[in-house]
C-alpha cells in the first residue's frame, strides 16, 4: 500500500494508464447479469433512458443496499458506505436532510459567487504565470481551485489543500489503501468535522456549516449525521471540480487543442464546452473499480424490457448512458461546442443527484474560459503516456500534469 502521504499511483513502475477521454466503454444494450468485485451478481444497466430509470425509480434506492440481509458491494470500507449518510438515506428522511443544504447550491445561489470565484481563477493565473513555465498545474490550478471555493463556502479559512486530497483519496479508495489505513485517515477526517462544528456553534457566522447547525438545532438530524455531511461536502466540494478540470486539461491540451483558442472567445463556449466535457469524459474508470451507481431493487421492476427481481443490487453505467449513441456523438472534436442533445448523466438524476452541479459548472466554465485566454499558448510538457495519474480510487485525474507556454 501507499505510504500516507504519496498519492495514490505515485509508485514506479505502474503501466500506463489511457487518459480518460480515451476510454472504452460499454456498447449500452439491456440490462445484463454480471458481478461486483465481491462477488455479488449486479445487473449492468448502460442506455441512456434505462439509467435515468434507475436513478429516479423508487422501487431501486441506496438505502436498501446497507440492509441486515444486502450482499457486500465493496471490498474495503469507503466514504460512500455510511449508512447513515444522506447518500444512503432515501425518502422523506433523505429530502429532510437535502433541504437543509439545497439553498446554498440553487442556480441563483452560484451565481452569486461567480464575480469571487472568477477572482480566484484570475489570482491563481497571476501566480502561475510569476513562477514561471515549465510548471505543474495541477498543483498551481487545477487542486487549490475548489478547496479555496469550498474553504469559503464553508467559512473555514486556509484549508490545508494536500491534508484534504489525504483525507479525500482515503475517503474515495477503492484498492489504493488497506482498510485499517482509510479507518485512521477517515477518524482524523472526522475529527476535523468535529472541531469544525463546534467552532461555529462558538461562533456562527454567514456560511453553509453554521446553516447547517441552524437547520439540525431541531432535532432534524443526529450529530453523527452533521459532522459526516460536513465532511462529505468537502470532499464533494472539491473532488468533482479537480478531477473534471485536470482530465478536461488533459484533452484540450493535446487532442483538443483546436478548441483552446475559441474556449479563450467569451463565457458561453466554455459554458457549452464544460458541459460536453462533463458529459464525455468520466470522473472514474467503472471497468477498474465500480461498474457504476448502485441501487438495490425493494421490489421487481422492470428496467429495458428486463424484468429485475426484488433484492437484486443494480449498477447505474453512467458513462456509458452518456455515451449512449441513440442519443449522443461522442465526437468531441466537432461537438465540443454543442447543445447537449439530452442532459448528462454524470451528476446522476432524481432523488440523489449532486447538490454541487451548478458549482461544479461554474467553476469549470471560468478556469477553462481565463485560462485560455490569459495562456493562449498553454500546452503539455510531456507525452500522455507519461502522466501520473491518481490510482485506485473511484475518481481518477492526474496527480501531476507538467505544461509549458
Amino acid at each position: 500500500m501507499p505510504a500516507q502521504n504519496s498519492a495514490p499511483g505515485a509508485a514506479t513502475g505502474t503501466a500506463p494508464l489511457p487518459p480518460m477521454h480515451c476510454l472504452r466503454h460499454a456498447e449500452p444494450g439491456p440490462p445484463r447479469l454480471a458481478a461486483l468485485r465481491t462477488g455479488t451478481p449486479v445487473w449492468l444497466v448502460s442506455r441512456h433512458a434505462d439509467v435515468r430509470q434507475v436513478l429516479t425509480d423508487p422501487r431501486l434506492n441506496r438505502s436498501a443496499l446497507y440492509a441486515t440481509d444486502a450482499p457486500p458491494v465493496t471490498l474495503a470500507p469507503n466514504i460512500l458506505d455510511d449508512p447513515q449518510s444522506m447518500l444512503n438515506i432515501d425518502g422523506t428522511d433523505h429530502q429532510r436532510l437535502r433541504r437543509t443544504v439545497q439553498r446554498a447550491f440553487t442556480p441563483r445561489a452560484i451565481a452569486r459567487w461567480r464575480p469571487w470565484v472568477a477572482s480566484v481563477v484570475e489570482s491563481l493565473i497571476d501566480e502561475l504565470i510569476d513562477a514561471g513555465s515549465p510548471a505543474d498545474i495541477v498543483d498551481a490550478y487545477t487542486r487549490p481551485l475548489p478547496v479555496a471555493v469550498i474553504s469559503r463556502l464553508m467559512g473555514v479559512d486556509n484549508l490545508d489543500s494536500k491534508r484534504i486530497g489525504h483525507w479525500s483519496d482515503h475517503a474515495l479508495s477503492a484498492t489504493a489503501y488497506s482498510a485499517e489505513e482509510i479507518a485512521t485517515a477517515m477518524g482524523e477526517f472526522y475529527a476535523f468535522g468535529t472541531q469544525v462544528i463546534a467552532e461555529r456553534r462558538t461562533d456562527p457566522g454567514d456560511d453553509l456549516v453554521s446553516s447547517l447547525i441552524t437547520a439540525a438545532a431541531d432535532g432534524s438530524m443526529t450529530e453523527e449525521q452533521l459532522v459526516t455531511l460536513v465532511i462529505g461536502l468537502v470532499i464533494a466540494g472539491h473532488e468533482t471540480t479537480m478531477t473534471s478540470l485536470g482530465n478536461a486539461l488533459v484533452y484540450l491540451l493535446e487532442d483538443g487543442r483546436d478548441a483552446w483558442s475559441r474556449l479563450a472567445a467569451d463565457e458561453a463556449s466554455a459554458s457549452a464546452a464544460t458541459e460536453q466535457l462533463l458529459r464525455r469524459v468520466p470522473l472514474g474508470d467503472n471497468t477498474e473499480h465500480m461498474p457504476g451507481l448502485l441501487r438495490r431493487a425493494v421490489e421487481e421492476v422492470e428496467i429495458g424490457g428486463v424484468l429485475i427481481p426484488a433484492g437484486s443490487v443494480v449498477a447505474a453505467d453512467t458513462a456509458a448512458a452518456n455515451h449512449d449513441p441513440d442519443v449522443f456523438t461522442s465526437d468531441l472534436l466537432t461537438e465540443l461546442f454543442s447543445p447537449l442533445a439530452a442532459p448528462s448523466l454524470t451528476f446522476g438524476a432524481g432523488p440523489h443527484h449532486c447538490l454541487g452541479a451548478w458549482l461544479a459548472r461554474m467553476e469549470l466554465e471560468l478556469a477553462l474560459h481565463r485560462l485560455a485566454r490569459r495562456l493562449p499558448s498553454l500546452r503539455l510538457d510531456e507525452p500522455m503516456k507519461d502522466i501520473d495519474w491518481r490510482r485506485g480510487l473511484l475518481t481518477r485525474s492526474p496527480n501531476a500534469l507538467r505544461v509549458t507556454w
